[in-house]
């Protein structure tokens, strides 16, 4: 049996980095930038220390990260966590094997960053990498320099390597051309994806999906300008600008099949929707939000079917989600997992024996030190007003779920919801929805707030984010999902409806907490 950590997303900042001529003690991120991400900053070692924690505990000695290893690809900040990863091989044997995020490096010569520190009197300093360059985002190559013992290089241990281009190492040997959208202009970028043999019997298969496109008419390649943002990308980039991806994918599933070797994909974007299936209809009904618009399309789901591979790991987008896509020729699984720096906070571990893995989701909402920021952030409210409330935590999940509250409210619905449905949710409460779009049913006594809050924590968390909402409210949900009327009524009462069936999906889903897969059909029976 071979036990398998899964990481996304650690987004790892060191806070005790000091950025040059700032006067700064520390690197400590400010309380304000935290409440309006979609991740938190200070708490990101200790969430990260706690997830390695959990991969030693349970006797894991691989563990693979989908992306997103830093927060902005710092060099300070890739130096720390790769120090720390050396540390747990060294002490613990725990191996750990990365793929490219977009927030470990951007295209050539990395971008500039400003990023807000806590000065020890609470004042907000903004750090500038004009004037501080280690606060910049690396490049590809210096980044994947730093990194390269995370699997992008060969290791003597390991029983077989190879790139899509063989098994020479080099960075030159690892280039391929990528084009402007107009198709004129050509860049040299590396493709950082290998197959590795870490212990006999196991494939991990790194799949590059971070493609950083030049702009039409881009002339200077060390300008991050004149590169478009790989955020947005994902798999429908790689299926234009690193086609022979694909071919080498289908290539590796074959041998790994002859050889009786089981494959386990990752790449940091998702290949199938992550949101239950629901990302069309957020999109309609909130428009392109920057959660649902990066759900790939159909095409995506097809040529990834057609490689072979059948299971595969994805971040990026800090959810708990797993999805299906079968047809009577093939099937596969791409698993969403949840980041230790995202509500709610947690990793998954995979035990794979005898052609069945089985898949745990571990929950972070305990983690040693996470507390660390805040007299800091106690320092910043002072100085602004702002309040510091989620400093009250007592817990890391509790102090997350304070984070997931105050970004659906500042965030998502401020700028996300149409006015019309955000407006509604004032003053009112369940009672007034349910007499809106016309359900008989006796509603709880609830705000409509904390119903919104809740919505986003099936969104994102599925089976992890019910410890989060008492159980009477889901024995509610559930049956008002189970009555939604089939006709919208009014266009407000319809905007609702939408979302409830949202909801219904989120409720729905596939198995996202415990569950083994049979290898076989790809057979789901939760544990």
């Amino acid at each position: 049996m071979i036990r398998l950590a899964v990481i996304a997303d650690p987004h790892f900042h060191n806070c005790n980095w000091v950025p040059k001529d700032s006067g700064l003690p520390g690197a400590i991120r400010s309380f304000a930038d935290s409440i309006d991400s979609t991740r938190v900053f200070n708490e990101s070692a200790a969430a990260f220390r706690a997830a390695l924690d959990h991969a030693v505990a349970a006797g894991a000695k691989l563990a693979i990260l989908v992306g997103d290893l830093t927060d902005d690809g710092q060099a300070p900040n890739i130096d720390a966590a790769v120090a720390l990863l050396a540390d747990y091989r060294r002490l613990h044997g725990l191996r750990v094997f990365a793929t490219l995020g977009n927030h470990d490096c951007f295209a050539q010569s990395g971008r500039p960053q400003v990023k807000n520190f806590i000065a020890a009197d609470g004042r907000c300093i903004a750090v500038d990498s004009a004037t501080a360059p280690d606060a910049a985002t690396l490049g590809t190559l210096p980044a994947l320099q730093k990194m390269a013992r995370l699997g992008y290089q060969p290791d003597p241990d390991d029983l077989h390597w190879e790139t899509p281009f063989g098994q020479n190492p080099d960075w030159a040997a690892r280039s391929y051309a990528t084009f402007s959208p107009d198709g004129a202009t050509q860049c040299p970028m590396i493709d950082a994806s290998y197959l590795v043999e870490p212990v006999a019997g196991l494939w991990l298969l790194s799949i590059d999906a971070n493609v950083c496109v030049p702009r039409d008419g881009a002339t200077d390649f060390s300008d991050p300008a004149q590169f478009h943002d790989p955020s947005n990308g994902g798999w429908p980039s790689l299926l234009r600008h690193r086609a022979h991806l694909l071919g080498w994918m289908t290539d590796v599933a074959a041998r790994a099949k002859a050889a009786g070797k089981q494959l386990i994909a990752f790449s940091h974007y998702p290949v199938l929707d992550p949101l239950a299936g629901a990302s069309a209809d957020e999109v309609a009904l909130f428009g392109a939000t920057g959660l649902a618009r990066r759900a790939p399309g159909p095409a995506v789901a097809q040529a990834f079917a057609a490689t072979g591979v059948a299971v595969h790991f994805s971040g990026h987008l800090h959810v708990n989600d797993t999805a299906l896509y079968q047809t009577t020729q093939s099937r596969f699984l791409n698993i969403a997992v949840p980041s230790p720096v995202g509500f709610p906070p947690a990793m998954k571990l995979a035990e794979i024996d005898h052609g069945q893995i089985s898949l745990r989701t571990v929950s972070l909402a305990q983690a040693a030190g996470h507390d660390a920021a805040f007299a800091a952030y106690r320092a910043e409210a002072q100085g602004t007003g702002l309040q510091a409330r989620a400093t009250d935590a007592k817990t890391y999940g509790a102090f997350m779920d304070h984070h997931l509250r105050a970004i659906a409210q500042g965030r998502y619905i401020a700028r996300e919801w149409p006015k019309d449905m955000a407006a509604f949710l004032i003053g009112h409460q369940m009672s007034d929805l349910l007499a809106l779009i016309g359900v008989a049913l006796h509603a709880p006594d609830l705000p409509l707030p904390v119903f919104a809050e809740d919505w986003y924590r099936l969104r994102k968390g599925g089976a992890l984010a019910l410890p989060y909402i008492p159980a009477q409210r889901l024995t509610f949900y559930r049956a008002l999902c189970a009555q939604l009327p089939k006709s919208d009524g009014t266009p407000l009462a319809a905007q609702f409806v939408a979302l409830l069936r949202m909801m219904r999906a989120y409720l729905d889903r596939l198995p996202n907490g415990d569950f083994v897969i049979d290898m076989a059909d790809l057979r789901i029976t939760p544990l």
